[in-house]
């Protein structure tokens, strides 16, 4: 699919700043852009400025225009076709409550209204007049896939335009509620999603910018603009994957284990464990509240960014986020209107973020509005500046942690011996504040680390992802095979028809103990016997609940493949644009002392040689603080491993 010696961009959209960098192979360049309010346009400026003259081999992109779409409502009308009686599927759920002891935190509404829920039986055909999309999702959909493509084909015939998804080929499993809520939400983002690809499409490409484009998907590997645009709730989670990819590969080069990637941008803290070299992948969850039966990366969000805004709540006490200053109008130091304190603005009043810094080499810092926002905020409490800004740091920091103690902790995982992999903006900053509050072992800060997420996305592969409903409960794992067999043509020849090539497939089974109402997902070799996939089930349910039941009958409900093709990188190249910065200021450290602290540029910073706190570390696209009795030392990968 990549011939080796090509030129790459990879470009990442986040909430706030949009991460552009061209790979040669050798080394990287680096754009770091406030997100605007046309992605499209801005990408193709950032690769013109780039790689003047000459198209890209490949670009390669990680978007939120499916997310931005969900959180903020703006898909397409779309109609529910089901059998009749089934049509308030999506308004029932599951009767669970998003939060148990909180009369107030309600479900989210359904993405389709009442009025455009339609039940069939026979071969009648509903009339969808007024709908941007179709979702066709059949009690039955995932064992008569035919069924559910005759009352596609009936509504095609009369509304030809119209995007139609169907559960048999979005998520073809049993859980009709899951399995419509997840078609439902395909239908919902086809419009939106395919506007903007094919905008992108002939922005880059009929433009003669690039030569191919992909899309990342959520479950780590990348996808062609057609698929995407087809299946746009495989690419909600677009941008976190790649990062979590690049935190892979940065732990591998360390042949560290046990890492938890944590990515902290300006809005959002991404946080997912990988142990062995294995990304933690999650095969259903909630997105804004709406159930999403695809496979994912197992990311944890929390609302804890660089422009997190501190407010006093009704019983005076100091919070932190979820709501965000954005990229518009952003911190208050951005200048650009916001009269709000936030973490940015925190770490500025703290000298954590030089109040001269050119932040991604485009973006002036003003220290003095930050400090300005800052007092205000300690002034409505009555304490200091300083205070209040430590303060903000740890109500964030505590949430961060709370969110990796989400994906470990709360999986039978102890992150005491894990590692933290921080990238992002604002990851070295506060990574090991986080890390040292649940006893981790160090923080690792990669080359390129506040646009890892981007450097992520070459480093991975085309990607392809199916599954089967299947339910066995004897010795017999001939559906199994059979089911291993489609899913295997299925997914190889989706990657070939890609030009991807050095395919390799493996497979993985839905199990549970008999009586069991949830499965855990375990690998699966083909030429096993039942015994193996119950001892390795026995072991999974062991890791993550704490027992087993060893001995007991089990059943397993899915067969699901992945085949990945080549990655357009093996290894990424470390970054050579070096910031120049050297000198000291007044930093305050984690115990509120300001200390006088040295202020390194990250490139001058040799092999094996120690670095001893207090000291900020500065490079272009990020800065990452090393407290008093803290030491960073610089790996032979490149880097930067900090410890205490």
């Amino acid at each position: 699919m990549y011939p080796r010696y090509l030129v790459i961009i990879a470009a990442d959209v986040g909430g706030t700043f949009t991460d552009v960098v061209a790979i040669d192979g050798a080394s990287i360049s680096v754009r770091k852009v406030p997100t605007s309010s046309n992605p499209a346009e801005a990408l193709r400026n950032a690769v013109a400025e780039l790689s003047p003259g000459s198209p890209v081999d490949a670009l390669v992109h990680g978007t939120t225009v499916a997310t931005n779409a969900l959180l903020e409502r703006a898909g397409a009308r779309t109609a529910l076709v089901t059998d009749s009686g089934f049509e308030d599927v999506v308004e029932i759920g599951r009767q669970d409550r998003p939060s148990l002891y909180d009369p107030y935190d309600d479900r989210a509404e359904p993405l389709v209204r009442r009025a455009d829920r339609f039940g069939v039986s026979g071969d009648e055909t509903p009339d969808v007049d007024g709908a941007e999309a179709v979702a066709v999702a059949l009690v039955r959909g995932h064992q008569e896939p035919d069924r559910e493509a005759m009352v596609a084909s009936a509504i095609r015939a009369r509304h030809p335009d119209i995007p139609i998804s169907c559960s048999s080929v979005v998520a073809p499993e049993f859980r009709e509620f899951e399995r419509t809520s997840t078609t439902v939400l395909n239908a919902y983002l086809t419009p939106i999603t395919a506007r903007y690809l094919r905008r992108l499409d002939t922005e880059l490409v009929e433009g003669g910018l690039a030569r191919h484009v992909s899309v990342m998907r959520s479950s780590g590997g990348l996808m062609t603009l057609g698929e995407a645009a087809r299946l746009p709730a495989a690419i909600l989670l677009s941008g976190p994957a790649g990062g979590v990819v690049a935190a892979r590969d940065a732990a591998a080069a360390l042949d560290i284990a046990s890492v938890v990637s944590f990515d902290m941008g300006g809005t959002s803290t991404d946080v997912c464990l990988i142990v062995g070299g294995d990304i933690d992948v999650s095969f259903e969850r909630s997105v804004a509240g709406h159930a999403c039966r695809l496979p994912a990366v197992g990311v944890h969000t929390v609302g804890a960014g660089g422009g997190s805004i501190a407010w006093i709540d009704a019983g005076g006490a100091l919070r932190v986020g979820p709501r965000s200053a954005g990229s518009h109008p952003g911190p208050a130091c951005y200048g650009r209107g916001g009269d709000e304190a936030t973490v940015t603005d925190a770490n500025v009043v703290l000298g954590r973020i030089d109040p001269a810094a050119r932040l991604g080499g485009t973006l002036d810092i003003h220290a003095h509005l930050a400090h300005e926002a800052v007092q205000r905020l300690a002034d409505t409490i009555g304490i200091s500046s300083v205070d209040a800004a430590l303060g903000i740091l740890s109500i964030a920091e505590e949430t961060m942690a709370g969110a990796v103690r989400s994906v470990s902790v709360a999986r039978g995982h102890d992150p005491s011996g894990s590692h933290l992999v921080a990238f992002g903006g604002a990851g070295g900053l506060h990574a090991t504040a986080v890390a040292r509050r649940l006893g981790m072992s160090g923080v690792v800060v990669p080359p390129a680390a506040g646009v890892l997420s981007a450097v992520g996305l070459v480093l991975s592969p085309p990607r392809a992802d199916a599954v089967r409903a299947v339910l066995i409960t004897d010795d017999d794992l001939a559906p199994a095979h059979i089911a291993a067999r489609e899913l295997s043509r299925e997914t190889r020849t989706s990657l070939e028809t890609s030009d991807a090539d050095e395919i390799r497939t493996e497979f993985l089974l839905d199990v549970r103990y008999l009586g069991q109402a949830h499965e855990i997902v375990v690998p699966w070799r083909v030429e096993e016997t039942i015994g193996e996939v119950s001892d390795r089930f026995a072991r999974a349910h062991h890791e993550r609940y704490g027992f087993d039941r060893s001995g007991d009958p089990i059943e397993i409900v899915a067969v699901r493949a992945t085949s990945v093709g080549r990655a357009p990188l093996d290894r990424a190249p470390s970054q050579t644009v070096a910031a120049a910065v050297d000198g000291r200021r007044s930093v305050v450290g984690r115990d509120g002392v300001a200390r006088d602290t040295v202020i390194v540029d990250r490139s001058a910073l040799g092999i094996g040689e120690p670095l001893h706190g207090p000291a900020v570390v500065e490079e272009r696209d990020t800065t990452i603080f090393v407290d008093h009795d803290e030491t960073a030392t610089v790996a032979a990968s490149g880097s930067l491993g900090v410890t205490w």
